[in-house]
């Protein structure tokens, strides 16, 4: 028992090496639990990396609580002498104060959690964790239509929250809005081409329109507004340089988009080929 006492007495007596100590152990047993927690897996499952980032910011908690209660008289010395170059201090401190309040104003207002699909300024990405500093997202290629990840990972500093607004796209993870255009350069009458157009598109669809009639439903009930609906939607318009754009809007699984749009485009051509033959071969 006086052997412990001493090693006590040894340890606050010199409390640089009783931080170094503690900083081990607390990174050993972190270690040790994230290893167990991943287990083989190749890749990592949502709940997973739930715990995984629990683990990392519990221990980072306890960590720095630790250290503050062992060198609490110090800084409070440190603090008092701290007064006269306090401003300076806040200003060159700034973006670290905003990434803690931007994590303060995430956890308040509950805007994502790991595993959400968000997009902030231009990046968009799934998160897999977050901190009190910054969040880790993998990022999705929302912008060329395509819905998969990039392979690329993003850190978003918290105070990018207070910058840019966090749109959380969670939603898109299993149905989608997937919207494109096809552009005619000749200028004919498309219309009478819609019909059988929608059509077509409805016989792609129609292995999932169930369900995607009740997901709609629910991100109805949830968001509180009217949505378009899992309908098809084409328009017509003209572009600025007097080509006709055809849009088409579907509502369906994610990782189907790309490959239905194909298949719309690939109707279109075959429709607007078979109507305008013969004006197609004028032009050759």
């Amino acid at each position: 028992m006086e052997k412990v006492q001493a090693v006590i007495d040894f340890l606050l007596a010199h409390k640089v090496i009783f931080s170094v100590v503690i900083i081990t152990i607390i990174s050993i047993i972190r270690r040790f639990t994230l290893s167990k927690i991943r287990g083989d897996v190749a890749f990592v499952s949502e709940d997973q990396r739930k715990w995984m980032s629990r683990t990392k910011n519990g221990s980072f908690t306890t960590i720095v609580l630790l250290l503050f209660i062992l060198w609490q008289s110090e800084l409070n010395e440190f603090a008092l002498s701290l007064t006269a170059i306090a401003v300076a201090v806040v200003v060159a401190s700034k973006e670290i104060i905003l990434c803690f309040t931007g994590s303060i104003q995430r956890a308040s207002s509950r805007s994502f959690r790991i595993g959400d699909w968000i997009e902030v300024g231009k990046l968009c990405g799934e998160v897999i964790e977050h901190n009190m500093m910054a969040t880790v997202i993998q990022e999705i290629d929302l912008y060329h239509g395509q819905y998969h990840f990039t392979g690329k990972t993003a850190t978003l500093p918290n105070s990018m929250f207070f910058t840019y607004p966090v749109k959380n796209l969670n939603f898109m993870k299993r149905f989608v809005y997937h919207d494109f255009s096809i552009v005619v350069r000749d200028f004919v009458n498309l219309y009478p081409m819609l019909p059988e157009m929608i059509g077509k598109i409805e016989d792609h669809c129609m292995d999932f329109i169930e369900v995607a009639r009740r997901y709609n439903s629910i991100i109805e009930r949830h968001a509180g507004v009217d949505l378009p609906g899992s309908e098809p939607h084409i328009h017509i318009n003209s572009t600025p340089t007097g080509e006709q754009a055809i849009h088409v809007m579907i509502f369906c699984p994610t990782e189907q988009a790309n490959h239905i749009e194909q298949l719309i485009r690939r109707d279109f051509m075959e429709l607007y080929e078979e109507r305008f033959a013969e004006k197609v071969k004028t032009e050759q």
